[in-house]
Order: C-alpha cells, then structure tokens, then sequence
C-alpha cells in the first residue's frame, strides 16, 4: 500500500483576511499576527518528519513556509504556481456588500477563475506530487479557497471555510483515492468521509 501523508496549510493571516477583504491572486503579505500563527504551527508539524515542503508562489504562502521549514529545521523544496490561490479578478479587494454582490455571477463573481477550475488545478498539483513523492509526506503550504474546494473535490463533500496556519492532514492512495483525517485541526470522523 503506497500511502502519501500530506499536511495541508493555509497560509498564515493579512490584514486583508482581518478586514475581510476578498485576497484571490492579489499578492498580499502576512501581517504580525499571521507570522506568529505560522510560528505556532511549527509546534503542530514537529510531530511528524516532512520529506518536501512546498508552496504557493504568492508572498503570504512563501513567508509561511519558510517560517514553517526554518521552524522545523528544513528547506522550502519549491514553489508551485499551480498552488496559487483562486482568481477572483475586479473582486479582490471588496468586502461583502452592494459593490461585491454587484460582480457575482452564478458560480462566482464576473472576470473569475471558475470554483471547478480552481478545484481541478489545485487537485492536479496535489496528484502531481502525490505521484512525485509516494509513500513520504509532503507538507503544503497555499491558500484557503484553493485547498477547501481542491480537498471538496478530493473528498466528494463540501467542506467549508479553511481556518489559517492549523493542521489539515490528508493521505492519498494509489488506488484508494484521498482521505482527510484532520480538517482545521479536529480529527474526522471516519463515517463522515467522502
């Protein structure tokens, strides 16, 4: 059996996340609360060893990262761009409110990346190093639309809303498919799997 563990992060808070502003590809950076909830992750993910760490190329993801991998005493393997959170296009950076309920459309908002295209890319790169990196662990650092609807389409439930910096642990199975032990930090049950 060829079991590929991997802990998915989201990225640690911005000021954008605070202020509940729509972030999507819009490169914003962690603020000083966010730096120290990737530094209080390390503790989480020290109790495992981690053969790759991984991330989205936007600064917030990268900033996480290496605070996760310098934590733990390793290196940011690489960063993937297919990892990049979901467009949102002319809606990032609005609140909810009239403005922003004025750009939706079904399935998303006008000028947007479709929540299934966001959903295949992030699970086609999940695969991708699944394949790269059978049977190790693999720790990923991205973005939480982009690992809530990649884990949806992996797990065949919805999940919703992906907390910053805490545990989301999920193995992939050749044959078997994907399993979501962890989902922001609490263990599943396992009659509730996909």
């Amino acid at each position: 059996m060829t079991l590929t563990t991997f802990a998915l992060i989201r990225h640690g808070q911005t000021d954008w996340n605070a202020q509940r502003r729509l972030q999507g590809a819009t490169d914003i950076p962690l603020n000083d609360v966010g730096r120290g909830q990737a530094r209080d992750a390390v503790g989480v993910l020290s109790g495992y060893e981690w053969d790759a760490i991984v991330s989205s190329p936007l600064s917030r993801a990268a900033e996480t990262a290496k605070m996760i991998a310098d934590g733990l005493g390793l290196s940011v393997t690489r960063h993937i761009p297919s990892l990049a959170e979901r467009s949102f296009g002319q809606a990032e950076g609005l609140q909810a409110g009239l403005e922003l309920e004025a750009m939706r459309i079904p399935g998303g908002y006008r000028g947007a990346e479709t929540e299934d295209d966001a959903a295949a890319r992030g699970l086609g790169a999940l695969e991708a190093l699944a394949h790269e990196f059978s049977g190790r662990r693999v720790l990923v650092v991205a973005h939480g639309t982009l690992l809530r609807v990649s884990l949806n389409l992996a797990i065949g439930r919805t999940l919703h809303r992906i907390d910053n910096a805490v545990l989301n642990l999920a193995h992939h199975h050749v044959t078997e498919g994907w399993h979501l032990e962890y989902f922001n930090g609490k263990r599943m049950v396992a009659a509730a799997q996909g």
